[in-house]
């Protein structure tokens, strides 16, 4: 068997040109296009080429992004007060506030992200939009747990009824995607359990899975053992690893050992250009929702 490429970029690419002829639209009416703005904190290298690639994604679908550079030695109260400004400035024309994470050690991340507008935080994080969804009536939904959802149905890949493995439990990823493959409706229905660093067997767990989802940071954890035939398995793990026939040293590899499980898998997403760019997509697509909202297009 060799395992059908789940190609995030593709989709990613398709989504943006819904959104583009949206904001479009958008703007017309506004007379202004939506608006997001990103705080990056620091100099974290990695940091800054997620936050440019989001820029220029907004920049291809005619959302403007701004982003704040904010010096590392910032404390909590500085990024508080920094992000109840934006969500103020100009008559409140910032549709979209996203914090850039990690924050530096000595700042309390969980203060900066609840300082963000429940209705600007197209992050999804904040403890309104996370009830909404828990309770299936979602609003902002993780940008990352989205994409995977989407890449499903994208795929006809059915869900209803089926059992889903997601390693990795975080706010980010796990628990928003737990509850979206749960839910009712598209993309949804499925039996889902939840695995983390604490749970037995966990080899025995994902060769149940009808859909497994990788997503713990952590190089080639899931190999062609742990994968029942004709799964589909998303890899949500970025991880840089040495390389020295790469250029810099280095290369992007998932949480899944590519090679290995595409042999079993019946579909499987790469690292990178599998559930990345969706994840940029999403985010666009919550900046035009956050917009819409504000401007009583949607309900």
């Amino acid at each position: 068997m060799s395992a059908r490429i789940l190609d995030g970029k593709a989709l990613a690419g398709r989504i943006e040109d819904s959104i583009r002829a949206e904001a479009a639209s958008f703007s017309r009416v506004a007379g202004r296009p939506p608006r997001l703005v990103v705080v990056l904190v620091g100099d974290v290298a990695a940091s800054a080429s997620y936050v440019k690639s989001k820029a220029a994604a907004a920049a291809r679908v005619g959302i403007d992004a701004e982003v704040v550079r904010v010096p590392a030695s910032a404390d909590t109260q500085t990024l508080v007060e920094l992000v109840r400004a934006l969500a103020r400035e100009e008559q409140g024309s910032v549709d979209g506030i996203l914090v850039q994470l990690p924050l530096p050690a000595h700042v309390d991340t969980q203060a900066v992200l609840d300082s963000v507008p429940a209705d600007r935080d197209v992050d999804g994080f904040h403890p309104e939009n996370a009830g909404l969804l828990s309770q299936g009536r979602p609003r902002f939904v993780p940008c990352t747990a989205a994409g995977v959802q989407r890449m499903l149905v994208d795929a006809g890949i059915a869900t209803a009824g089926r059992e889903a493995v997601i390693i990795g439990r975080s706010d980010i990823v796990g628990k928003p995607l737990a509850l979206l493959l749960s839910g009712r409706g598209e993309g949804g229905d499925a039996t889902v359990t939840l695995c983390h660093s604490r749970s037995d067997d966990l080899a025995a767990i994902c060769r149940r899975a009808d859909i497994l989802v990788a997503a713990v940071g952590k190089p080639g954890l899931v190999t062609a053992g742990m994968v029942k035939p004709g799964a589909a398995v998303v890899d949500v793990g970025i991880n840089r690893v040495a390389d020295a026939t790469a250029s810099g040293g280095s290369r992007l590899v998932g949480d899944v050992d590519f090679a290995g499980v595409s042999a079993v898998a019946g579909w499987i997403s790469p690292v990178p250009g599998g559930v990345g760019p969706l994840t940029v997509a999403m985010l666009l697509a919550n900046t035009l929702l956050a917009a819409e909202l504000r401007l009583g297009r949607r309900a």
